[in-house]
């Protein structure tokens, strides 16, 4: 068992394939399921990327000299699909994206331990990175549910697709085991 701690970069990689995750989802819609909730009083595609990006842009901008909730940030408005067009709103989330990513890149390894302020509270760049990666992570999950609901029967699985586990597992296994 490998109990060596992920990598920055192992981490990067799970940020990536969250983001991926979630633009897969929507490609599979039409601009007014992304934008649409599906209750009222529940957030849309639209909003939680928007929220998504919003908290990345604070977190993560002069993240090392300043607390991570801006004082800038307006998070309630965040939940208002205020966007008047999908080019805007792309626009918005690669964003937060590029903000993360850049920050991410920028992090040394010895200031994994150094201490940064989240809503004035003391975390480690690495505690506040698993933070945003747990929040990320969550929010895809929304995504992916609502992305389902509005395709139905039409849904492309993201994943391995029911009934076919045991034909991956063994494609996995002839693939790390070739001398087989």
């Amino acid at each position: 068992m490998n109990s060596k701690p992920p990598s920055l970069s192992d981490t990067i990689k799970l940020f990536q394939y969250y983001k991926n995750l979630t633009e897969r989802s929507i490609s599979q819609l039409a601009t007014t399921q992304i934008h649409s909730p599906i209750r009222t009083g529940m957030s849309s595609i639209a909003v939680l990327m928007k929220h998504i990006a919003g908290n990345q842009i604070s977190r993560w901008t002069n993240f090392r000299s300043e607390d991570g909730e801006k004082e800038w940030r307006n998070r309630d408005n965040e939940f208002v699909d205020d966007f008047k067009n999908d080019d805007e709103l792309f626009a918005y989330w690669e964003k937060g994206w590029a903000t993360l990513f850049d920050a991410l890149h920028s992090i040394q390894k010895d200031e994994l331990n150094n201490i940064i302020k989240i809503r004035f509270e003391p975390y480690t760049i690495s505690s506040a990175i698993e933070k945003h990666l747990t929040h990320v992570s969550y929010h895809t999950g929304q995504i992916v549910q609502i992305a389902k609901f509005h395709t139905g029967d039409n849904w492309n699985t993201l994943s391995i697709p029911l009934g076919k586990t045991d034909e991956y597992n063994r494609k996995k296994y002839n693939e790390n085991h070739p001398e087989k």
